[in-house]
Parts: C-alpha cells; structure tokens; sequence
C-alpha cells in the first residue's frame, strides 16, 4: 500500500521543468512511443520491454504497483527504495536498453540523426508524484481500466499486458471491478 511522505513541494516563482522528486516516493508515469498512430511495437515486442526493466530493476531496484502496456504507450505506478528519488535514470535506461535490441529502420528526424539517437521512443515522459491513499488507488485503477478506455477489451483482466489479475491477488483491485459489458460511471473522468 502506498506510504505517505511528509514533505512539501518546493514553492518556484518562475516555472521550471524539473521533476519533484521525493526519496523512497510513490509515482505515476505515461511513457509514449513517438510514433504513436497505429504502432503496436511495444506488445508486439513485449519480451524485449520485460527484460529491458527485469535488467533496470536488478541494478536499480524499485517495486512495481501496478503497470499496463499498451500497443503505443504504458502507464505504471512505481514506488522507489527508501533514500532514492531516481526514476529518470530507470526511465533512460529501460528505454535505451528497449530501443537498442530492436532492429534498426523507424524514421528518425536530423536531430536525432545528429544526435545518433533512435526514433523510438517520445524524449519525456509523464510523472506525478503520488501523495495520498486516495491518490494511489485512482492511479491504480487509471492503469488497470486503460486498456478497457482504449477499447482493446471489455474488462481489465481481459488485458494480458497488465497488472491488474496480481493487484486483484494482493489486494489493491476486485476481481469484480469493472465486469465485462458494464460502464464505469465516471468514463468521462479517464482522460489522458
């Protein structure tokens, strides 16, 4: 379950783009392939995401709450060890380690040709720092429900890039939650 930490963000005068970070913090992400219309290159090459953050996660480790891959895009919500806010890192790293054993041919802009980077994945990503129990389970829910949003299935455990079926077996969803063929009440509130 989720732990609350008791800080306060940092007050800016001016916006900045850097990230709030909390050690040992809960975060939701959304990370985007950059060509998203009509790509399933990340079910179509699940076993290479798997082990890209089975790799991240034996060298920098982190537990895994909840997480959905999609054809084009995937949300998770993570929580870090104690004394460590470095979920960009991981992000670099399991995107590097992705992209780098898929073979070569998606277009890629100057930039990236100057760059030498792929044209796999968008440069940023999503992140919101998760701060309250309450917080947690609408995260939760908004990765599990995601697939059912996009209408790739009827129902959460119909979704075999998911984990929703392990947070029914530890408690954070119901096996019941969202029944194939039902609505949500709030479906208008599933935005992305």
């Amino acid at each position: 379950m989720y732990r609350h930490i008791e800080t306060e963000p940092e007050k800016r005068t001016i916006p900045d783009y850097r990230r709030y970070r909390v050690p040992g913090g809960c975060y939701f992400f959304t990370v985007s392939l950059l060509e998203r219309r009509g790509n399933d290159l990340l079910i179509r090459h699940i076993d290479l995401l798997r082990n890209a953050v089975r790799l991240v996660r034996r060298s920098r480790p982190f537990t895994i709450d909840a997480w959905v891959v999609l054809p084009d895009h995937l949300h998770c919500v993570w929580t870090l060890p104690p004394d460590d806010d470095d979920f960009a890192t991981r992000w670099r790293v399991i995107k590097a380690v992705f992209a780098r054993n898929l073979p070569l041919g998606e277009r890629r802009s100057d930039a990236r040709l100057r760059k030498a980077e792929r044209g796999i994945w968008q440069r940023r990503f999503w992140e919101h720092a998760i701060r309250a129990d309450e917080d947690f389970a609408a995260h939760i829910d908004y990765v599990h429900f995601n697939p059912v949003k996009h209408g790739y299935v009827h129902a959460p455990a119909a979704w075999p890039y998911s984990t929703f079926k392990s947070a029914v077996g530890r408690g954070l969803s119901l096996e019941s939650w969202l029944g194939a063929g039902e609505q949500s009440s709030s479906d208008k509130d599933w935005g992305e």
